[in-house]
């Protein structure tokens, strides 16, 4: 006998989600924006029954938070699970609900489904816990289960690989299933846990938008399912085949955010949230320094005289942390050795790590350590000594010349607790970049569980030590890494092209703040690539700014440019560091363009970066987004000084500031001065 419709809301700023039971699993009948304070939530799921016709079973099963294959759904269920080799299908019964948690039972298999409701800033957060009775082998458990735009046209999802993070992908809604399924063990540079679901029209700027990201560093499987009746789905969940056979799992946590502002009101969500919900910066009283890492000017040659000439001259260009890079353990002289052998090589420090953390501490910096804990060499004492900590097969194909540390095991946890936590006990270190260069020889949730673990038991003891999420530049960067973390490495790649375009769509996801963003070497270690100073500086001064060459090699000139730009960088970095990245729509495909806005809405800068040379001869007018139609900006070219001799024409905005309203520049936009492919204008403006 059906029972009476039960509806509840949740609200979270530019959305609403309605769900809905008649005594089964709970379904959302409603996702988009705001509906008003009053709406009648049974009318409106009266409003979304649907019809049937010939061919078709005579009721349309529920698309519920989690779809049950024995309910004669006809699409990807949202469990699916065996016991003894034999395939379960549940019916589940809604047994509690208080409109935030829903626990829902099936008393022949024994199965419980729980789904927790959380609003999280300006995002909504949910996930899925399944406990049985009995032990059971699960292949996939979805969290919570939403629908997908009606007026959608295409699915925005990422691709990626060492040095070419976020790469934007368009998939067509059509009949059938879109499904990205990343079983690296990590979040992946292939497959990034994020995707965005804009109705059709919809730009960076303007038109409706859905987004979700699925917070869980193991790898994910997405599902966006068009069903034969009309009807979508999105469904995340674990990657395919990292789940175990037992009796509790859990998924991770879903995020999701609607726009009726473009892609940026979505990307906005999910920026402010990482940066002011998951993410603890351990130094509040002060703010985040510039970094310098050493990797790309000595690599694995350490010399302390040689690195304290490298840290003056850092110092006196501006930065405020040193970080010593790979190579400073063990034996290692390459890339063949020693990982998983923490302790300080007296051939290179035979007064250890301190006489170089007292000289970059007497310069004005903090100091920082890279460390890569998950991974063993097997020429390692450690390997030699357990070879039984190695996850995976013993004839498995290596990776960057190593293994995978088994770190579901607590002894393996235990013993990297202890020699990093003697390290950081032993010596003043304030960061540590912690790096993850291998993919996993086999899936498994258990390895995420083990890593979030050693994390927090760090994080823990050391409070005041900030944690650099480094996986071969991006490949682990979502919310639940980020729990425990507080800066991720983009990328790399230090190129500034490739980092200019990486950075703008990272921002679908990423706040300035944590997104680290280092001026490289001037011949490119990643690309060949030769770039000028200033693209180079202002591309890092986007985000967390650092720098990675060796300085010995700057001109005079060099140094004075970064050395001023980095002035500015700090100058500003108090509200830019919380401020919101924009896109621009760029009606020139050449131009890479953001927005950054203050909190307060008073003052933004505008980053325009020439990444290839334009069709048309001159610049096209670059609309500006968010500003105040009625205010009035003064706008100024802060770099003006960078035009080449080829941009003739003596325009006002390269003569002095320019004072118009936000409607004019969100209309008709900016017209920039002409330039050469691989230069960055900057904009600042003021409200007056």
């Amino acid at each position: 006998m059906t029972q009476a419709l039960q509806t509840w809301r949740i609200d979270a700023p530019g959305q609403t989600l309605v769900l809905a039971s008649d005594g089964g699993v709970p379904g959302a009948l409603y996702w988009g924006a705001p509906l008003p304070a009053g709406a009648d939530l049974a009318a409106c799921a009266a409003a979304t029954e649907r019809d049937v016709t010939g061919g078709m079973i005579d009721r349309l099963p529920d698309l519920s938070l989690c779809p049950e294959a024995g309910n004669s759904f006809q699409g990807q269920a949202g469990l699916v699970a065996y016991r003894d080799g034999a395939a379960l299908y549940p019916r589940f019964k809604l047994s509690e609900a208080d409109g935030v948690r829903f626990v829902c039972e099936d008393a022949e298999t024994g199965l419980t489904l729980t789904f927790q409701f959380a609003v999280e800033g300006g995002v909504i957060a949910a996930s899925t816990s399944l406990i049985a009775k009995e032990e059971i082998t699960l292949h996939h458990l979805a969290a919570p289960v939403l629908p997908g735009p009606q007026m959608g046209a295409e699915i925005l999802h990422f691709s990626g690989r060492w040095v070419g993070e976020f790469q934007m992908e368009r998939s067509p809604w059509c009949a059938g299933i879109v499904m990205r399924d990343a079983r690296t063990g990590r979040s992946g540079h292939e497959h990034p846990p994020i995707a965005y679901f804009p109705e059709a029209g919809a730009t960076n700027t303007q038109g409706q938008v859905f987004a979700m990201h699925y917070g869980w560093s193991g790898g994910h499987v997405m599902y966006a399912e068009e069903l034969p009746d009309g009807r979508r789905q999105i469904q995340w969940g674990h990657a395919t085949g990292t789940q175990r056979a037992g009796r509790r799992f859990e998924t991770g946590k879903l995020y999701f955010a609607v726009s009726e502002t473009g892609l940026n009101g979505c990307a906005v969500a999910f920026q402010r949230h990482l940066r002011d919900e998951v993410v603890t910066w351990p130094h509040p009283e002060r703010p985040r320094p510039v970094h310098y890492n050493c990797w790309e000017a000595v690599y694995f040659d350490h010399n302390v005289d040689v690195l304290k000439e490298i840290a003056d001259r850092a110092a006196a260009l501006g930065a405020e942390r040193f970080v010593l890079d790979d190579g400073w353990f063990g034996k290692r002289d390459d890339d063949t050795s020693s990982l998983g052998d923490w302790d300080i090589d007296p051939r290179k420090w035979p007064d250890g790590l301190t006489p170089l953390i007292d000289h970059a501490q007497a310069l004005g910096m903090v100091f920082g350590l890279w460390f890569e804990p998950e991974m063993v060499n097997l020429d390692s004492d450690l390997a030699r000594a357990h070879p039984e900590w190695i996850l995976g097969p013993a004839d498995q194909i290596e990776g960057r010349q190593q293994r995978v540390l088994d770190l579901a095991n607590e002894e393996v946890r235990a013993h990297l607790f202890g020699k990093i936590s003697a390290l950081l006990e032993s010596h003043d270190i304030d960061y540590i970049k912690w790096d993850h260069n291998r993919l996993l020889p086999v899936a498994d949730a258990a390895q995420a569980d083990g890593i979030y673990a050693l994390l927090g038991a760090l994080r823990a003891a050391f409070p005041h030590v900030e944690i650099e999420s480094c996986s071969s530049g991006g490949g682990r960067i979502d919310a639940g890494i980020l729990q425990h973390t507080q800066r991720v490495w983009l990328s790399d790649s230090n190129d500034a092209r490739e980092r200019l375009r990486i950075q703008h769509d990272g921002a679908l996801m990423l706040p300035a703040a944590i997104a680290g963003s280092h001026v490289g070497p001037r011949h490119c270690h990643t690309s060949g690539r030769v770039h000028d100073i200033h693209f180079r500086a202002w591309v890092a001064a986007q985000r967390h700014m650092g720098f990675e060459m060796d300085p010995r090699e700057l001109t005079e000139e060099e140094a004075a440019v970064l050395t001023r730009v980095t002035a500015w960088w700090k100058a500003n970095r108090d509200w830019r560091m919380e401020a919101d990245i924009l896109r621009l729509d760029a009606a020139d495909p050449s131009v890479i363009a953001e927005l950054q806005l203050a909190r307060d809405k008073t003052r933004f800068v505008m980053f325009a970066g020439k990444a290839e040379t334009g069709r048309q001869s001159v610049p096209r007018p670059l609309r500006l987004t968010a500003l105040e139609p009625d205010a009035h900006y003064e706008i100024e070219l802060i770099n003006r000084d960078e035009a080449h001799h080829l941009s003739r024409r003596a325009l006002p905005i390269k003569d002095g500031p320019l004072t118009l309203s936000g409607q004019f520049l969100m209309q008709h936009g900016l017209i920039l001065p002409w330039s050469f492919p691989d230069q960055m204008w900057v904009i600042e403006g003021k409200r007056v």
